[in-house]
């Protein structure tokens, strides 16, 4: 299996968010008043573009908000095959 690029990674994880976030119907303002930690909209567009690295907390906060869990997320092989 072939090592992936941080910005693929990154990249992936942003997918993932705004496909779970997509089936459950939120905008990204909707996510951010579920989410329980200092986060804004701007914050979770850089996230979903793959823009920014998010610390472990940050995704916890948004697997928790989005109801799945961090695993979800972070499932980099999932998006690789879609």
């Amino acid at each position: 299996m072939a090592s992936m690029k941080r910005s693929e990674i990154l990249k992936i994880i942003g997918q993932n968010i705004k496909r779970i976030r997509l089936e459950k119907g939120f905008t990204q303002v909707d996510l951010v008043g579920k989410i329980e930690a200092r986060i804004d909209t701007t914050n979770i567009s850089r996230i979903e573009k793959g823009r920014t690295n998010a610390t472990i907390h940050t995704l916890y906060k948004i697997s928790q908000a989005l109801e799945v869990p961090l695993s979800e997320i972070c499932d980099v092989y999932f998006s690789e095959s879609v």
